[in-house]
């Protein structure tokens, strides 16, 4: 049964399922979905918690035996399994298939995992535990679902905030739930349930921005031409050293040459990945700038920086952080004005 993230609290105040499957792209709403279930499970008696992570030479055989074992120190268990953004496979569908001939009342599991595509959500295993359990899909929240989120998360901290405020907050965090919760809580903290004002929300929101080095590799990676700009501007004002900021971009230049190269000799992007040390939470972002930067424009980037690199020893950049500005738009998207400094000699 499909289930909203948030219409999840009135579903559990009916009653538990023995299966529950959290699936999607906004980590907070997954995460705060777990917790509901969690607590509400806790105060019916399921005290024990266990956790499972999918890994690679996971033994599912382990499912069976906590789904089926009983506690030495609790009647009642839940058991929370992680696909790591992964799919089960073969042996993790005939896994959860078994699990749900086994139904266990004392038992409840909770499966998270990437968004279910609709490949996902036709799969055997996944009708079958949805069929006795919750579907609970987290999409990105945008426009007004974004302003009903907020509204929803007020009301449970009792804070009572003009709807300007609201809007500065919103716009202020840019669709991350988790950095606008934890300034909801730390609103509640400060003021209670006295009026928060949109002047309250910009004074506590005064640069709390914090960027590092490895955001704008982030924003490189993906093409965010605007957020690059912004944690370079943070990055700026705060003093960040140049040498730094062009380490980091040479660092992702380097890499997505190497993949280039490795793509046009003919080989395989997951033995590219891993020859050049590209996790699993990196390679998406990577693979967007592959498909997005040919080695054309790997190589014109390639001599921006080695120009901006000659320049700054020399003395002749007008304006260091202006020209790593350049760079970064050229990550980004085709630009053909050249970078601002003085020709060298």
């Amino acid at each position: 049964m499909r289930c909203y993230a948030n219409q999840l609290p009135n579903e559990l105040n009916k009653g538990l399922k023995p299966f529950y499957l959290v699936f999607g792209e906004e980590p907070f709403q997954e995460a705060q979905c777990v917790q509901l279930i969690r607590d509400t499970a806790k105060a019916q008696g399921f005290d024990e918690v266990i956790k499972f992570t999918l890994m690679q030479g996971f033994d599912w055989q382990e499912i069976i035996a906590q789904y089926q074992s009983m506690s030495l120190f609790s009647a009642r268990t839940i058991i929370e399994f992680d696909l790591n953004q992964q799919k089960p496979g073969v042996i993790g569908s005939n896994t959860f298939k078994r699990v749900v001939e086994l139904v266990n009342p004392d038992t409840i599991l909770i499966i998270k995992g990437a968004k279910a595509s609709q490949e996902v959500q036709r799969g055997a295993w996944f009708k079958a535990l949805d069929k006795q359990g919750v579907f609970v899909p987290c999409y990105p929240l945008t426009g007004s679902h974004v302003k009903r989120w907020l509204d929803e998360q007020c009301q449970r901290l009792a804070l009572n905030m003009q709807n300007d405020a609201k809007l500065s907050l919103i716009n202020a965090t840019e669709g991350n739930l988790l950095a606008c919760f934890q300034e909801l809580e730390k609103l509640s903290l400060l003021h209670g349930n006295a009026l928060i004002t949109q002047q309250l929300v910009m004074q506590g929101l005064l640069n709390q921005a914090k960027f590092d080095i490895f955001d704008l590799s982030d924003a490189l990676l993906n093409g965010h031409a605007k957020q690059a700009i912004k944690v370079l501007n943070k990055l700026a004002s705060d003093n960040t050293e140049v040498v730094s900021i062009l380490w980091a971009i040479t660092k992702e230049l380097n890499t997505l040459m190497n993949v280039q190269l490795g793509l046009l000799n003919g080989e395989p992007i997951a033995s590219l990945f891993k020859q050049n040390a590209i996790w699993k939470n990196q390679q998406g972002p990577v693979q967007n700038a592959v498909n997005r930067l040919n080695i054309t424009v790997l190589d014109q980037i390639n001599s921006d920086i080695a120009l901006f690199d000659a320049s700054y020893k020399q003395g002749n950049l007008i304006a260091p952080y202006q020209a790593l500005a350049h760079i970064c738009i050229k990550f980004c998207q085709p630009l053909d004005i050249p970078m601002p400094c003085h020709s060298l000699n």
